[in-house]
């Protein structure tokens, strides 16, 4: 596990959990694109997603909760978890401030786009945890949820392909025509957001995400309902 600081306003800090150091630099861009002064730690710890993705999320729990208790000690006003299989685990941890999880604005925006909504992910684990997340913020009213899994494109991001990784689901995306909302599930998808041509709006998660945990952090509240204007999916990378 690693730990990386950022730079901003002392007053405002979001603590981000990561299973990837390649978040990093797209949360520290998307924070001096719309959210400057705010200071962000990261916290990578690659370690939750492999164990997870074997024994399952609960496997991970108290790892999980040592991470956020650590950063919570070091002065984080909230947590972003931006690891999908692992954010119902973070968010249900009990810690001392808000946490998270980076995933909740683009499912509460899906539901809001409609009914049939279809779930795209490349890490298996992550498909059961994003669907409940959707079904949760679907609150009772009907939804019919599909799931894809890019199955080989995951080896490609963890061999640097990122190109090749994020044309894979770009690909997959573009398969989907009878759907009101597809969700990219994991933050590292984000970029084939840019490269789809289906006409089914894209969500991903990095920018809302970012957008709400920034809110918590300066407020200690929960998400804006601002960030989940369906209206700003095409942007919500």
């Amino acid at each position: 596990m690693t730990t990386r600081g950022g730079v901003g306003a002392p007053h405002a800090t979001l603590a981000l959990l990561h299973t990837s150091p390649a978040h990093v630099p797209v949360f520290d861009a998307l924070r001096d694109e719309a959210h400057p002064g705010l200071e962000l730690t990261h916290v990578v710890a690659g370690e939750l997603l492999a164990r997870a993705r074997v024994e399952g999320p609960e496997a991970v729990a108290g790892e999980v909760r040592a991470a956020l208790d650590r950063a919570v000690a070091a002065g984080a006003g909230a947590v972003l978890c931006t690891c999908s299989t692992i954010g119902a685990v973070a968010e249900a941890a009990g810690a001392d401030v808000p946490v998270l999880r980076v995933d909740r604005p683009m499912a509460a925006a899906a539901v809001a786009a409609g009914p049939r909504i279809v779930v795209i992910a490349t890490v298996e684990s992550t498909l059961e945890p994003t669907v409940a997340l959707v079904e949760e913020e679907a609150a009772g009213r009907p939804v019919d949820i599909r799931t894809l899994l890019v199955a080989d494109a995951w080896a490609r991001f963890e061999a640097g392909d990122t190109d090749g990784y994020v044309r894979a689901v770009a690909e997959a995306a573009d398969t989907v025509a009878d759907a009101d909302a597809i969700v990219l599930a994991q933050a590292s998808m984000a970029p084939a957001q840019h490269l789809t041509t289906t006409a089914v709006p894209v969500l991903s998660s990095p920018r809302p995400g970012l957008a709400a945990g920034a809110d918590a952090a300066r407020s200690g509240q929960g998400l804006s309902q601002a960030h989940l204007d369906p209206r700003l999916a095409r942007r919500s990378d």
